[in-house]
């Protein structure tokens, strides 16, 4: 959805802040205006805008309402006092313009410009696919009339950067203007253009535009489009912009928050409210499905219940589709319909998007609202198919039985909108048997549709085998032989390429190497059926197209930030590469209209950006076009058939190949040319191509609303150029029925006059020949009549079917599907980064933080697998703080700071420091806690324990202290100690030590109970007492060795302290001095 129409406040702002800019102060604009809305506060504005209390003012909706002015809309020569009466008697009112009816909660307020009639003009700037054209005319205004017919034009090339104000004036633009202000004017409008280019603005109409007597220039009125997906390139020049909904069709906040969903993703999601309490809902996949959905529903006579227009597309992750669902499920349920409600859950048969996976999140979303659902007596029909498509509806069927809602369920088999008759009634449910019906092998019922005569198909007659002539044809004739390079680090994609070579037989795979310029030269492991090959990938395209001189088309996978750059390098290797293939969806139009002028000079042919890709069966797939191979099998795309379809939508492409292998013997070559408005290859490019290919006896056009590139089609069929028979259709026939503009799911769908609507286009096109379906469920049909036809006539002899083939599938996907098992080289059961978010111990990461768990309770939920209570995490941070150093002295902090000293990194220095800690420093935690449990477990007297440990010349671990006494006592064991006795609810193991301790220091005073032996018996209370463990389980922890975990986990914190601690010092190499080493000689 690229072009976003802003508001006059906005526009105006920049405008006026970027002429002064660019024009060097030769032109300002006065910009003092000022934006009301509900939340205004009118009595204090004037305080920050101190202009508005003496200057005599204008005031207007700033709702993108079309002639404000024949509509009363316009407060003119009102004081301060007077633009607040006028606004505050409309403010949130509702009114009807033509045929759009909303409410007024927008206005703008400037100052009034007096001036003659004779002083107002009109001016235009509006991009095309060459570059931008401007119209003036000397007479602006209201009214300004048929400015079609009267304006002077002036178109300038995208490649243009030479316009100048003479040029202007030799174009006679200004024609009708005063020479003294032509000048002044010509100027004017270059500096206009400047800024409207540099801005990516894609349309922009001031009328009038008023040359003042004091020879300043104003715009008065303005209404213009932005490129929003060029915001990466001018969000610091746009500053705040607001991208408001057309006039008549209110913004819900949901909109805004699948928005918001959308911009955080790499998938699609788009929503948007036509009739909040319309019977009919639809959560498509995919753009052009989304269009065909909407399309059937108006065709159908339901366009006025049809309450939302949306798509989620791109592989949108579980949790995203969750969302989107959850979101369209709670508009949905807001108001409840007698009759009861319709959710269409469609789509067309996907490329690369796991359906299982999209459908889990969307399952998630229907089961939470069950209830609401079955209260409002919501029946839900489903049709997908696409990658693990059979899972995906066999979990919704599994959702249907558990929850008790309707649902019924349709995979490929069946066309991709026939749900929507049978949801609304109009089609018997018995003639389409659902997914999992045995019935669904067989062939299907025909659909009545309107059959064509023998006269009307024959009315065109094609040229035969062999073409009569041959064309220019940009886009490269794809072979068997044809080899590529892809730009980008796409394994999927370029796996499922060579899967797809090795299924057609070539005998060397499509794809002869990548290109990732963020790594050195490397190779990469893929499959040609079983066996491994090896993929070079290289840095720079110089090296990787000098060293596979037979590569002549490229895959770009660059993202919409790098295509531009991408691709103008690879168009330096023109004498080459002949086919440059964009999938980036979201790139500039102002990029892609420059890309396509110069692949255009160098006769370099360019598909997409925002395709999918194109296939050739039997010969070469472009990235993931066709799908899986189950569906590449199903559609017949190994081998070549009778019909070459080129189409915008790539979603619907995989529909168009399922289609014709059902109607017809297949598709002999399929293009998805993109939905962007301005795609590098057109229509006509592709058209001419299969026209002038002898094997090609069918052509297949699927055009949308938006653009008139189909017109150029009705002229090539009524010259004969194009002579093969032409099945069309143009999606988006929905759009005539909303009161207001819709912006559908591609860049390019959306008309901006009416010639650009679907129903023109396809009234066209049949006029000038082609076979035009009433609808696009009945175009299978329509491809099937006109096949049978040519091969009634003997023109088309359908080559024998050869034995479908077969190609070993990846390990990973059969997994998925459940096909196959194998065990586990390694077991975890602490964490898992598999999912939407990463999971400790089954806890999802953002409910750690949530909870405030801290690092106590991590280090439970890993260490332990268990949530421990709020007192034993806080312990174990007590243990990580109270060990964490202990002065450099000790060993492993002094060979921390020796290793650190030497030049060492971080890892190193601490790995020598840790590789320090055992039974004589650090060590005696697991040891103690073992010696005291047990002794208190058993029951043993203080005394006699002690006893019993020097009979058997045995040290008491966690006992004694080289400088810690009784007198002298240890901080850091009062600190543990105590929090223990106040917070555990069993000290019997710490009484025990405290005991023993009350023994040892009778014989001498340094005995005590140290930091280690007290956190040891401490830690154990904690294990036993806590709930969370029973008693067997808290001994197989300590037996497992967590304390001295506890202890090297807290030392390190140390240990790379000193570490740090040295860099910082720069201390040089340490070399022990020779007096502080006793040398002996024996």
């Amino acid at each position: 959805m690229s072009a976003k129409a802003v508001r006059e406040f906005h526009g105006k702002k920049l405008i006026a802040r970027h002429v002064h800019e660019v024009s060097e102060g030769k032109h300002s604009i006065d910009d003092r205006s000022v934006l009301i809305t509900t939340e205004t506060d009118l009595e204090t504005l004037p305080i920050s805008e101190t202009w508005l209390s003496d200057t005599l003012l204008v005031v207007k909706p700033d709702q993108l309402i079309k002639r404000r002015g024949k509509a009363g809309l316009v407060g003119i020569k009102l004081n301060w006092q007077g633009v607040q009466e006028w606004v505050n008697a409309r403010m949130q009112k509702e009114i009807q313009i033509e045929h759009a009816t909303g409410t007024l909660d927008h206005f703008i307020v400037e100052p009034f410009v007096p001036h003659e009639q004779s002083d107002e003009y009109y001016i235009c700037i509006q991009s095309d696919r060459e570059g931008e054209e401007i119209l003036f005319c000397a007479e602006g205004g209201v009214d300004v009339g048929d400015v079609d017919t009267k304006a002077k034009r002036l178109h300038v090339a995208i490649d243009d950067d030479y316009l100048t104000p003479d040029r202007i004036l030799e174009a006679d633009l200004l024609e009708g203007v005063p020479a003294d202000r032509q000048d002044s004017l010509a100027s004017f409008v270059l500096t206009l253009f400047t800024v409207y280019r540099k801005l990516n603005f894609v349309y922009m109409e001031i009328n009038p535009i008023v040359y003042t007597a004091e020879g300043t220039i104003v715009p008065l009125d303005l209404a213009a489009k932005i490129d929003e997906t060029a915001a990466f390139l001018n969000a610091p020049d746009w500053g705040h912009l607001d991208f408001p909904a057309p006039f008549g069709r209110k913004e819900f906040p949901e909109e805004a928050y699948i928005r918001d969903l959308d911009a955080k993703t790499g998938a699609s999601l788009k929503l948007t409210i036509l009739n909040h309490a319309g019977r009919v809902w639809t959560m498509v996949a995919g753009g052009g499905a989304s269009v065909v959905y909407a399309d059937t529903i108006s065709d159908l006579g339901f366009g006025h219940e049809l309450a939302n227009y949306g798509e989620y597309s791109g592989a949108p992750s579980t949790e995203h589709t969750f969302e989107y669902a959850k979101t369209l499920i709670s508009l949905m349920t807001r108001e409840k319909d007698p009759r009861g409600k319709i959710f269409i859950i469609g789509g067309g048969i996907a490329n690369f998007t796991d359906v299982a996976a999209t459908f889990t999140g969307l399952i998630k979303a229907i089961k939470a609202f069950q209830e609401i659902l079955k209260a409002h007596h919501i029946k839900i029909w489903v049709r997908r198919a696409g990658p693990n498509y059979q899972e995906g509806l066999r979990l919704m069927r599994d959702c249907g039985a558990e929850t008790g809602l309707d649902i019924h369920i349709y995979g490929p088999e069946t066309h991709a909108t026939a749900v929507v008759p049978l949801a609304l009634g109009l089609a018997k449910a018995g003639d389409f048997p659902e997914f999992d019906d045995p019935r669904v092998h067989e062939t299907l019922p025909k659909r009545n549709s309107s059959k064509a005569s023998l006269e009307e198909l024959s009315k065109i007659e094609y040229t035969g085998q062999v073409a009569d002539h041959e064309a220019d044809h940009n886009v490269e004739n794809f072979t068997a032989l044809t080899r590529c390079v892809v730009y980008g680090m796409q394994h999927r994609a370029v796996q499922g390429m060579l899967d797809f070579d090795f299924m057609c037989k070539r005998k060397k795979p499509s794809v002869a190497a990548m290109i990732f310029p963020f790594s050195a030269n490397h190779f990469v492991k893929f499959y040609w059926g079983t066996d491994e090959i090896m993929m070079p990938v290289y840095q720079t395209m110089e090296e990787a197209f000098k060293k596979h001189a037979e590569v002549t088309v490229v895959v770009n996978f660059a993202s919409f930030r790098s295509v531009y750059s991408s691709v103008l390098e690879m168009l330096n290797f023109s004498e080459q590469i002949k086919t440059i293939a964009i999938i980036a969806e979201g790139v500039p139009e102002s990029q892609t209209r420059a890309i396509n002028i110069a692949a255009q000079k160098l006769n370099v042919g360019i598909i997409g950006p925002a395709t999918v890709g194109g296939i050739k069966p039997g010969c070469f797939r472009i990235g993931n076009t066709g799908g899986m191979l189950d569906n590449i099998v199903m559609s017949k795309l190994y081998r070549p058939g009778s019909v070459a379809y080129v189409s915008k939508s790539g979603g619907l492409s995989n529909e168009l190949n399922n289609l014709i292998c059902r109607n017809s013997d297949g598709v002999y070559e399929g293009v998805a040319i993109g939905g962007d408005r301005y795609p590098g290859s057109r229509f006509m490019d592709h058209l001419l191509r299969y026209n002038d290919n002898p094997h090609v006896h069918i052509l297949v056009l699927l055009g949308e609303v938006g653009g008139v590139d189909e017109y150029e089609i009705c002229g090539a069929l009524k010259s004969g150029r194009i002579s093969k028979p032409l099945v069309a259709w143009c999606i988006g026939t929905c759009a005539s029925i909303f009161p207001f503009e819709v912006q559908f799911g591609h860049a390019g769908a959306l008309a901006r006059g009416d010639m650009e609507t679907a129903r023109a286009k396809n009234k066209a096109l049949k006029e000038a020949g082609a076979h035009v379906p009433e609808n696009f469920f009945e175009f299978g049909d329509v491809i099937h009549e006109v096949f049978e036809f040519l091969v009634n006539r003997g023109s088309l002899v359908p080559a024998p079917e050869p034995e479908p083939p077969k190609v070993p599938m990846d390990y990973a996907w059969a997994k998925r599907l459940g096909l196959v098992r194998k065990p586990a080289h390694f077991v975890s059961s602490i964490s898992d980064d598999r999912g939407e978010e990463l999971l400790y111990c089954g806890m999802p990461i953002s409910e750690v933080f949530e909870k405030d768990l801290g690092v106590g309770g991590v280090v439970s939920l890993l260490w332990f697998r268990r949530q421990l209570p709020t007192f034993a995490s806080k312990f174990i941070e007590m243990i990580l703080m109270v060990t964490a150093d202990h002065g450099p002295a000790v060993s492993g902090a002094h060979n921390t700071i020796v290793a650190a000293r030497a030049g060492k990194d971080l890892v190193s220095s601490l790995a020598s420091g840790l590789l320090t800690i055992g039974p004589r420093f650090g060590g005696a935690l697991d040891e103690a806690a073992v010696m005291f449990k047990e002794a208190s477990d058993a029951g043993y007297d203080a005394e006699l324990f002690v006893k019993n440990m020097r009979r058997s010349n045995k040290l008491i671990m966690g006992i004694g202290h080289r400088i810690k006494s009784l007198s002298n006592p240890d901080k850091r064991v009062e600190i543990i100690k105590n929090y223990a006795l106040d917070h555990f609810s069993d000290n019997t193991v710490l009484k025990f030590a405290l005991a023993v301790e009350q023994v040892t220091t009778r014989k001498k005073a340094n005995l005590i109970l140290n930091v280690d032996g007290c956190i040891a018996v401490c830690f154990v209370d904690m294990l036993r007492g806590c709930g969370a463990f029973s008693k067997e389980e808290a001994d197989e922890m300590i037996h497992n060795g967590c304390l001295n975990g506890l202890f090297v986990l807290g030392r390190s914190i140390g240990f790379i302290g000193h570490y740090l601690d040295q860099k910082r010092l720069k201390q040089g190499l340490y070399r022990h001095p020779w007096d502080d080493i006793s040398y002996i000689n024996e």
